[in-house]
């Protein structure tokens, strides 16, 4: 008995000593990231990841973040309380207001460029000319989120941009990779949890198994706790999580782009009619997809104006270069998707405005790039002209059709 009393004080003092060890390396590794938080802060470094995880359309912006945007040039960017890129607006429409909804992807979304300088701001500014009968003012709401397919457009047409009672949707599609991401098939994030529309048995349906599959999962369902959402906090403010963050992001994009890509994100068999099975489906659900938007804004007794974006190699003002691209392609020119979604709107009663033509035009004439910047030779999203001029070019286009 007494020599198992003599053992207790030594195996006491030594549980302390792990536990003050244990203490000593969590406490220095605390102090070292400090000192690291701080210096990454004096040198100036800055990490921001707007996006959150979303259990209806995979992913979108966390309302209230705010931030350096710092590719594709340095912007400061804000996110309203409602989680888009976008000033505040009120759910219900002022009175005696004409609201114009732009859905879009990351062109809408349009981080690369001040807010003042977007295109529906733009159009915000100079619809106040052409004010419908009945109206005394013009409010543009921006719903656009990067990455945002045409299914995931719809969804949020659906659940979220009703409620803002918009008397005008004009849908920014993408040609570059719109088609591509609303096919389950081809689209090359198809392994993440995103919703799509698919054909059975001739019917146009929603599939949500990726992402009913990811909401069940508990690390879901840890994201969206009290826990889940401090580490959000803490993901948004740490400048040492930004830094690893960075160095990951890095690495996931660092992937050499196909022989015949121009620009990493785009694919360039958008610019030829379908060569195979998924690239025809994916066209079909495309359109499909549009027609039931049309309908549904019908419905609603709102309009509807389907804006054709542009891609970089499109509006490239150096001939050679787009004449390279073709040649590479096989193709005499690079407006096939266009020229198909126009003959689309013009059989399905739908306003189309194609941009891609009238943005070369400009540039060619000009000899000035209306994406991305000279280092980037064009490639990239719309720049401040490009901008200016889409938004010019909407503005026309409204006024015109006098929506």
């Amino acid at each position: 008995m007494k020599e198992i009393e003599n053992k207790k004080p030594g195996k006491h003092r030594h549980l302390r000593l792990l536990l003050y060890r244990l203490l000593l390396v969590v406490g220095s590794l605390v102090v070292a990231l400090l000192i690291v938080e701080v210096g990454l802060r004096i040198a100036g470094f800055t990490y921001f990841n707007p996006y959150i995880a979303d259990a209806e359309v995979g992913y979108s912006l966390r309302p209230g973040a705010a931030g350096w945007w710092t590719r594709e040039g340095r912007t400061y960017v804000t996110i309203n309380s409602q989680g888009f890129r976008d000033r505040e607006h009120t759910i219900a429409k002022p009175a005696d207001t004409f609201r114009v909804a732009v859905l879009g992807d990351s062109f809408a979304e349009a981080f690369q460029v001040p807010l003042e300088k977007t295109f529906w701001s733009v159009m915000e500014r100079q619809l106040s000319s052409c004010v419908p009968a009945g109206k005394q003012k013009v409010e543009v709401l921006n719903f656009g989120v990067s990455g945002f397919s045409t299914t995931r457009e719809l969804i949020l047409l659906e659940t979220r941009v009703w409620q803002y009672s918009p008397d005008l949707i004009v849908l920014l599609f993408t040609p570059g990779n719109d088609v591509r991401d609303n096919s389950r098939s081809i689209n090359r994030y198809r392994s993440q949890p995103l919703p799509y529309f698919v054909f059975r048995n001739g019917q146009l349906e929603r599939d949500d198994s990726l992402v009913t599959e990811r909401n069940r999962k508990l690390s879901f369902r840890l994201q969206q706790s009290f826990l889940g959402r401090a580490y959000s906090w803490l993901q948004a403010h740490s400048r040492v999580l930004g830094l690893v963050y960075t160095y990951r992001e890095g690495v996931l994009t660092s992937q050499p782009a196909n022989r015949d890509q121009n620009e990493p994100g785009l694919d360039s068999e958008i610019y030829r009619p379908p060569s195979t099975p998924d690239w025809d489906e994916a066209w079909r659900v495309t359109e499909a997809l549009m027609t039931k938007m049309r309908e549904q804004v019908k419905a609603r007794g709102a309009k509807f104006l389907l804006v054709t974006g542009s891609a970089g190699i499109q509006v490239n003002p150096d001939e050679a270069i787009r004449q390279k691209f073709m040649e590479s392609l096989g193709v005499g020119q690079l407006f096939y998707p266009d020229e198909r979604l126009a003959s689309w709107g013009r059989a399905n009663g739908v306003d189309v405005l194609n941009l891609a033509a009238y943005l070369y035009d400009y540039a060619k004439r000009n000899r000035v790039f209306v994406q991305g910047t000279s280092d980037s030779a064009g490639r990239g999203h719309w720049n401040e002209t490009g901008h200016q001029l889409a938004g010019d070019l909407i503005t026309k286009e409204i006024c015109r059709k006098s929506f």
